[in-house]
């Protein structure tokens, strides 16, 4: 049976929410989606369907939030990995929105929306995993994940109802070496995925070392994101984020 890595990642976004810098990060990128969806609206159809506004209205965003405010109880992990990529895909719009320069900016994002295509389920699901994969080799950066850490994962994936194939998957990956090749390769001319994978990998730990900063700089680097992009996204997930269109 194949993996759904978007229950996967919305167990990993679940664990996440007991460390309060991760929790925190989340939030501050949350607090402003429900008036960029109304200004996604309000521009028009093409470009709400763009940064996956269908998913985010079947409750996906509205999941994650809730978690963040305490209602994680009720929610499925499936609901808050669907969050996750709405909320990643809003950031990353808007980092590149923010890149561009006025009357160039919307010119480019009406075209891009014009040719935009609606995700299968199938690449949704690739693109979770790619999401899912980058979470995992941040929290390797500064070294391998302990014993300790790889328990409470898997107790959140258990408590989740992730499968024997989905938690062997995880703790392979975890244990394994760094896949920074694989991700790289899947980002190769999708610069809205490569914002949706650093933004993954920041929100995802506390960059408190050396070799935690050289590993995301590195990565920006190699997906082809420019410095101010990449600015852009570490403004979107500090306590002082401004999230609106």
């Amino acid at each position: 049976m194949a993996i759904n890595f978007m229950d996967l990642l919305g167990s990993m976004v679940q664990g996440s929410m007991s460390s309060p810098v991760q929790s925190s990060r989340m939030s501050n990128a949350g607090s402003g989606i429900q008036d960029i969806l109304s200004s996604l609206i309000g521009a028009g159809q093409t470009v709400k369907n763009r940064v996956g506004g269908d998913n985010l209205a079947a409750g996906g965003i509205g999941a994650l939030l809730g978690a963040l405010m305490g209602g994680s109880s009720s929610t499925t992990a499936n609901s808050l990995g669907g969050g996750m990529m709405g909320l990643l895909g809003m950031m990353a719009y808007k980092a590149l929105k923010n890149s561009m320069g006025g009357a160039s900016a919307s010119s480019s994002l009406q075209s891009q929306s014009q040719s935009y295509v609606q995700p299968t389920p199938q690449q949704q699901n690739s693109d979770a995993e790619i999401i899912l994969l980058a979470m995992i080799d941040a929290a390797k950066a500064d070294g391998q994940v302990d014993s300790g850490e790889l328990g409470k994962i898997m107790n959140t994936m258990k408590s989740s109802g992730i499968g024997q194939e989905g938690m062997n998957y995880v703790i392979q990956k975890l244990q394994g070496p760094m896949e920074t090749a694989k991700i790289i390769s899947a980002v190769r001319g999708r610069p809205e995925l490569a914002a949706q994978v650093y933004s993954a990998s920041l929100m995802s730990i506390e960059v408190d070392t050396e070799a935690e900063r050289k590993y995301l700089d590195k990565l920006a680097k190699a997906m082809g994101l420019t410095p101010e992009v990449v600015r852009n996204i570490e403004q979107l997930t500090s306590s002082d984020s401004d999230l609106q269109c």
